[in-house]
């Protein structure tokens, strides 16, 4: 109860504190590529429900019929604009909605779509007995996942036998162990790594 009032308070400040960055975010997504400026993709949540996550596109439109792992900028269905908006993770920002409407939590394991959910076993399931939400250890570990993959032959057989494995030890690890104590903890670290990361770009 008292994790879901804290959803509710910091999503809501969020989008009030953030509107104008969702107008100018989404006039650079419509401008610069056309098409919708939202994508909605079907994620397995808490419980094994499934819900719309909500992101800025970053995509060419259909692109997540060829395949649903992306590869960093070497991927040619990311949009300029796109690049752009995952490198500072701000395509994740509407997910606030996730958040108020209680899909998700602020803090808690990412959401996978059905196809990999459908592969964890017994122990690996106990993640979906939480709210997903928009960071955890295992985004902090794995921030820049999409170029991770990027080295690899073969990316989704990378991801299904390597990182996915790896990332659902430290969800596990967040679901056995998560307080308030620890959520705000995350997110501070979350916000100063994608604020040290852009200083780095800026050098």
């Amino acid at each position: 109860m008292v994790k879901r009032l804290f959803d509710i308070v910091f999503s809501l400040l969020g989008l009030i504190f953030l509107f104008p960055v969702f107008i100018v975010l989404s006039l650079f997504v419509l401008i610069g590529s056309g098409g919708p400026v939202f994508y909605l993709q079907k994620r397995t949540g808490k419980n094994f429900r499934e819900f719309s996550l909500i992101k800025f596109r970053t995509m060419k439109s259909g692109s997540d019929k060829k395949g649903l792992i992306t590869i960093g900028e070497k991927d040619h269905r990311i949009t300029k604009e796109g690049v752009f908006l995952r490198k500072y993770k701000l395509d994740e920002l509407p997910q606030l909605f996730n958040v108020l409407i209680g899909d998700m939590s602020m803090v808690g394991p990412r959401p996978e779509v059905k196809k990999y959910t459908d592969m964890y076993n017994e122990a690996q399931k106990k993640v979906l007995s939480v709210r997903p939400g928009l960071t955890d250890y295992a985004s902090l570990e794995y921030m820049n996942e999409s170029e991770i993959l990027a080295g690899y032959p073969d990316p989704e057989e990378a991801y299904i036998t390597t990182i996915m494995p790896s990332k659902l030890k430290l969800n596990l690890q967040y679901v056995n162990s998560h307080n308030l104590k620890t959520d705000t903890g995350i997110i501070f670290k979350t916000i100063g790594r994608i604020l040290q990361s852009k200083k780095k770009s800026s050098l």
